[in-house]
């Protein structure tokens, strides 16, 4: 049998306080990985704010943060693709608490498409969240980020690191994401500003686990050197070590929290079937949407 090793919370690590009078600013907190990494950041002493398209579930969502960790977590509705509605996010963020210390960019799109089959604007959408929709944040924080000399997490994905099928359109934009960080830490690092990216592994219970991985034999996703998914609680715990001061040293960098499973990552739709007749994956693709 396997070795699983356990997950360890950043509570049992971390001092619960040491990110106390700090300000996270979080797109796609609503909820999956990113509300998990809000959810940490706040357990260690800072308020935060939220930020999406759909203002019931960031409403829902920043009352029961609030509630879990007895931090202020605040619901800012806006579109990542559009500049001003995430400067305004920025503002109602500045009126409340002043500054902004730690900056997330997760807001993502992903569906599974061939090329062949990829409408030019299904490409641009992915684009202009992932991509466009993290610079539209970095300009819109970076005065206030600078002020208080802090730091950016961009959450990316590991699919581009190989030619992954049916993923051209989030594989150019999470590639586009890690160069913007690495750039960003360049350019900012002289200002006091780090900046790194997570690449998540396979996280179970998450949208992009249930519709990326294979799910047959009984569950199973391929070989995982860990022994396990990924828990969003793994992310969680990468989030509050990047932006505590135990990582003062580390930027433009892209750190994958996968248990090693990209070395061994097995092709999601079967090869060449689905590249050779997009069609027969029809039944396949929707049972995964």
């Amino acid at each position: 049998m396997a070795y699983v090793q356990p997950i360890v919370s950043s509570d049992a690590v971390f001092k619960d306080d040491i990110f106390k009078g700090k300000v996270l600013f979080c797109t796609g907190g609503g909820s999956g990985i990113c509300k998990s990494m809000t959810e940490a950041v706040m357990r260690h002493g800072a308020d935060a704010v939220i930020v999406g398209r759909k203002l019931e579930r960031l409403t829902q969502t920043a009352e029961e943060l609030s509630r879990a960790t007895g931090r202020t977590c605040l619901p800012a509705q806006a579109d990542v693709r559009h500049p001003k509605q995430i400067q305004e996010a920025v503002a109602k963020t500045i009126e409340k608490f002043g500054r902004i210390d730690f900056v997330i960019c997760g807001a993502a799109g992903n569906f599974l498409a061939p090329i062949s089959g990829l409408s030019e604007n299904g490409f641009k959408t992915v684009i202009e969240i992932d991509t466009l929709g993290t610079y539209n944040t970095i300009k819109a924080t970076l005065p206030h980020v600078r002020a208080s000399k802090g730091s950016y997490i961009h959450v990316s994905a590991t699919l581009h690191y190989r030619g992954t099928p049916y993923q051209v359109h989030v594989s150019a934009a999470k590639a586009a994401v890690d160069a913007t960080s690495a750039v960003l830490a360049v350019e900012e690092g002289p200002h006091g500003v780090r900046s790194n990216v997570i690449a998540p592994g396979p996280i179970a219970g998450t949208e992009g686990a249930d519709r990326l991985t294979p799910k047959e034999a009984n569950g199973s996703m391929g070989p995982m050197p860990a022994g396990r998914w990924g828990d969003v609680k793994d992310i969680a715990n990468a989030t509050i070590f990047l932006f505590s001061d135990a990582a003062s040293f580390i930027s433009g960098q892209v750190i994958a929290v996968d248990g090693a499973s990209e070395h061994l990552r097995p092709t999601q739709l079967p090869y060449p079937q689905s590249v050779l007749d997009p069609s027969s994956m029809t039944k396949l693709i929707k049972a995964r949407m």
